[in-house]
């Protein structure tokens, strides 16, 4: 848990600092940061799902997952989640609180670093790729609190919950965990980090959470060529 936990506190420090800033960055300097780091979630999201070798269980991943994310209306449950939160803490700050915990908790989460650092932190008890990943964490905390708000603070604790699960239940399903399947997992996610991408440039509104459920679909598939 050391790695997610020096992530956790990465996201919170970079936040405090981005509202700390908010009101000296001029609104066209903030939106030109977002837009930089849109274009730089993209080129993450596309460099992880070029690496892919099963591009019809991708598809299939990415059909499913939406299916399943639909039903349950993942992202509307968030956008109450954080809503309810936010009626709590209005004082704190302002800002499109729900904008700024949905879409950094799905920055944060959703990817190749969050789901293989949190494996190699949990079977290896190596906390290197997490590292890692709080520094740029830490970064994108600064710019998207500062547009955002408050509510990008409140995503380390998705992560808290996300990368400790992960890490904690990595020793019993270290049988299956291939590196194919982790490789598979990575490339949905790196997938819908772009799909995020676009959403943070204004271009789309893919509705990224209600994806969230396609991470598993390659785990189902390979325990059912396993068995």
């Amino acid at each position: 848990m050391k790695g997610t936990l020096v992530n956790c506190f990465a996201i919170l420090i970079g936040g405090f600092i981005g509202l700390l800033i908010k009101g000296g960055i001029p609104e066209k300097i903030n939106k030109t940061v977002m837009q930089a780091v849109g274009l730089a979630v993209i080129i993450i999201g596309i460099s992880g799902s070029l690496k892919g070798s099963n591009m019809l269980l991708t598809i299939v991943s990415l059909a499913l997952g939406a299916l399943v994310g639909e039903f349950i209306d993942i992202e509307n449950a968030l956008s109450k989640f954080s809503v309810s939160i936010e009626n709590k803490f209005k004082k704190i700050g302002k800002g499109d609180f729900s904008q700024g915990f949905v879409s950094a908790t799905l920055l944060f989460c959703v990817g190749a670093m969050a789901i293989v650092g949190s494996l190699d932190s949990g079977l290896k008890g190596n906390h290197e790729i997490l590292y890692t990943k709080s520094v740029l964490d830490g970064i994108s905390s600064i710019v998207f609190a500062s547009s955002l708000g408050v509510g990008v603070l409140f995503s380390s604790l998705a992560v808290l919950m996300y990368q400790g699960t992960i890490t904690l239940s990595a020793s019993l399903i270290k049988n299956i965990l291939t590196p194919s399947l982790i490789n598979e997992i990575s490339v949905v996610g790196s997938i819908l980090i772009l799909a995020l991408g676009l959403n943070i440039l204004g271009i789309t509104k893919i509705k990224v959470a209600n994806m969230l459920p396609a991470i598993f679909i390659p785990m189902l598939y390979f325990f059912l060529i396993i068995t």
